[in-house]
Protein backbone atom coordinates (compact mmCIF):
# COMPACT_ATOMS: atom_id res chain seq x y z
CA UNK A 1 0.00 0.00 0.00
CA UNK A 2 1.21 3.64 -0.53
CA UNK A 3 1.69 6.38 2.01
CA UNK A 4 -0.38 9.95 1.77
CA UNK A 5 0.43 12.69 3.30
CA UNK A 6 -2.57 15.21 4.26
CA UNK A 7 -2.08 18.76 5.27
CA UNK A 8 -2.91 21.95 5.46
CA UNK A 9 -0.77 25.00 6.49
CA UNK A 10 -1.59 27.02 9.65
CA UNK A 11 -2.99 29.96 7.78
CA UNK A 12 -5.87 27.81 6.29
CA UNK A 13 -7.05 26.98 9.42
CA UNK A 14 -9.21 30.21 10.58
CA UNK A 15 -11.63 30.01 13.40
CA UNK A 16 -13.33 31.66 16.12
CA UNK A 17 -12.52 30.35 19.38
CA UNK A 18 -16.51 29.22 19.80
CA UNK A 19 -15.45 26.91 16.66
CA UNK A 20 -12.32 25.74 17.63
CA UNK A 21 -13.30 22.83 20.26
CA UNK A 22 -16.12 21.70 17.52
CA UNK A 23 -13.07 21.29 14.82
CA UNK A 24 -10.93 19.73 17.00
CA UNK A 25 -13.65 17.20 18.14
CA UNK A 26 -14.77 16.77 14.28
CA UNK A 27 -11.18 16.45 12.90
CA UNK A 28 -10.32 13.66 15.83
CA UNK A 29 -13.10 11.87 14.79
CA UNK A 30 -12.08 11.13 11.51
CA UNK A 31 -8.03 10.41 13.05
CA UNK A 32 -10.12 7.95 15.37
CA UNK A 33 -12.16 6.67 11.97
CA UNK A 34 -8.93 6.23 10.00
CA UNK A 35 -6.94 4.03 13.34
CA UNK A 36 -10.17 1.96 13.35
CA UNK A 37 -9.66 0.90 9.56
CA UNK A 38 -6.06 0.56 10.08
CA UNK A 39 -5.00 2.97 7.90
CA UNK A 40 -3.50 5.54 10.21
CA UNK A 41 0.42 5.98 10.41
CA UNK A 42 0.70 8.77 11.69
CA UNK A 43 -0.26 12.75 12.42
CA UNK A 44 -0.20 16.01 14.20
CA UNK A 45 1.30 19.81 14.16
CA UNK A 46 4.06 21.23 13.70
CA UNK A 47 4.71 23.37 16.75
CA UNK A 48 5.48 27.09 15.71
CA UNK A 49 6.97 28.19 18.43
CA UNK A 50 10.29 26.63 18.09
CA UNK A 51 12.10 27.55 15.34
CA UNK A 52 13.39 25.42 12.56
CA UNK A 53 17.23 24.71 12.13
CA UNK A 54 19.09 23.45 9.33
CA UNK A 55 21.64 21.05 9.12
CA UNK A 56 24.27 21.36 6.33
CA UNK A 57 25.65 18.42 4.87
CA UNK A 58 29.48 19.29 6.86
CA UNK A 59 27.57 19.04 9.72
CA UNK A 60 26.93 22.59 10.95
CA UNK A 61 24.17 24.07 12.32
CA UNK A 62 21.90 26.99 11.82
CA UNK A 63 18.81 29.03 12.17
CA UNK A 64 17.86 29.03 8.94
CA UNK A 65 15.78 26.97 6.47
CA UNK A 66 15.71 26.16 2.43
CA UNK A 67 15.02 29.36 0.82
CA UNK A 68 11.38 29.58 0.37
CA UNK A 69 10.43 26.15 2.52
CA UNK A 70 8.02 26.45 4.55
CA UNK A 71 6.43 23.98 6.66
CA UNK A 72 3.59 24.32 9.46
CA UNK A 73 0.22 23.50 10.28
CA UNK A 74 -1.27 20.08 10.91
CA UNK A 75 -0.95 17.03 8.56
CA UNK A 76 -1.93 13.17 8.41
CA UNK A 77 -0.14 10.67 7.38
CA UNK A 78 -1.87 7.13 5.89
CA UNK A 79 -1.15 3.98 4.37
CA UNK A 80 -4.22 3.60 1.67
CA UNK A 81 -4.47 0.99 -1.24
CA UNK A 82 -5.55 3.66 -3.74
CA UNK A 83 -4.73 7.15 -4.40
CA UNK A 84 -9.33 7.44 -4.56
CA UNK A 85 -9.04 6.21 -1.17
CA UNK A 86 -6.62 8.77 -0.49
CA UNK A 87 -8.60 11.78 -1.96
CA UNK A 88 -11.73 10.15 0.14
CA UNK A 89 -9.95 10.93 3.10
CA UNK A 90 -8.65 13.83 2.41
CA UNK A 91 -12.44 14.99 1.67
CA UNK A 92 -13.24 13.97 5.14
CA UNK A 93 -10.51 16.17 6.97
CA UNK A 94 -11.17 19.04 4.48
CA UNK A 95 -14.52 19.42 5.99
CA UNK A 96 -13.85 18.18 9.59
CA UNK A 97 -11.04 21.06 9.40
CA UNK A 98 -13.27 23.49 7.76
CA UNK A 99 -10.58 24.05 5.21
CA UNK A 100 -8.86 22.64 2.36
CA UNK A 101 -6.09 19.83 2.79
CA UNK A 102 -3.22 18.96 0.56
CA UNK A 103 -2.76 15.53 -0.81
CA UNK A 104 0.50 13.87 -1.19
CA UNK A 105 2.18 10.63 -2.27
CA UNK A 106 5.09 9.35 -0.84
CA UNK A 107 7.66 7.45 -3.45
CA UNK A 108 8.02 3.75 -2.84
CA UNK A 109 11.06 2.69 -1.08
CA UNK A 110 11.34 -0.89 -0.14
CA UNK A 111 13.08 -0.52 3.02
CA UNK A 112 9.84 1.69 4.40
Amino acid sequence: MTKYLISFPSEALVLTPEDFPIVSADSLAVIEEAKAAGVYVFGGGINAQIDPMLVSGDGSVSDQTYPGSRLDGGFTVLELPTRADAVEWARKLAVACRCAQELREFMYHPAS
